[in-house]
């Protein structure tokens, strides 16, 4: 028998729009680093997640890299980025 959350988690990954994969990547930054980033701040192609913001703030995120991958990997699965540049 299928569990209902296994439909939820199905439904999730099918919903989930670039949109909503920026407010959690600037969520989890914001929680681990404690910098605010925008939306157009950020970009997402080939699995490499792109910043565009000044190189203080990206330091401090490159320097907490693997705890935000790791956070990005818990919460979208086979979807999230593997490389910030």
């Amino acid at each position: 028998m299928i569990e209902i959350k296994d439909l939820l988690l199905n439904f999730r990954n099918i919903l989930l729009t670039e949109d909503l994969k920026k407010d959690l990547i600037i969520r989890i930054i914001f929680s681990i680093v404690g910098i605010q980033l925008n939306r157009e701040d950020i970009k997402i192609q080939n699995g490499v997640l792109y910043l565009n913001t000044k190189p203080i703030y990206k330091n401090e995120i490159f320097i907490k890299q693997k705890e935000i991958l790791s956070n990005l990997k818990q919460e979208l699965g086979r979807k999230s980025p593997v490389e910030i540049r």
